[in-house]
């Protein structure tokens, strides 16, 4: 099982930013670009827990259809699924699950 703080080391060496949250006390969030996304521990190391989205203050607006166009949505608050963010989003999540899936001994 991949060690939860060495995996959280090359999350922040690669240049996330790590947070805790009131509303999630079993989860660390992992921002950067005003993505973000939570970690959960598991059998296998920490695994994201649903799908990034992207920040919005407090809350993570999920990706979502409204009237015909892709917004980030979190409650009542909505932000323009932009082609720059949809890309940003992408690569957050690549990059986060590139580091999640390495073995152990590809992490040094």
């Amino acid at each position: 099982m991949p060690d939860p703080a060495k995996q959280l080391q090359q999350i922040y060496l690669a240049g996330f930013d790590l947070q805790t949250f009131d509303r999630f006390p079993k989860c660390v969030g992992v921002v950067r670009d005003d993505c973000i996304a939570l970690l959960v521990p598991s059998e296998d190391g920490l695994q994201m827990l649903g799908t990034p989205g992207w920040r919005l203050g407090e809350a993570i607006g999920v990706l979502v259809e409204a009237n015909g166009n892709q917004v980030f949505q979190a409650k009542q608050e909505m932000l323009e699924a932009t082609p720059e963010r949809l890309e940003t989003l992408r690569r957050f999540r690549a990059e986060l699950s590139t580091i999640l899936s390495s073995p152990p001994e590809a992490k040094t």
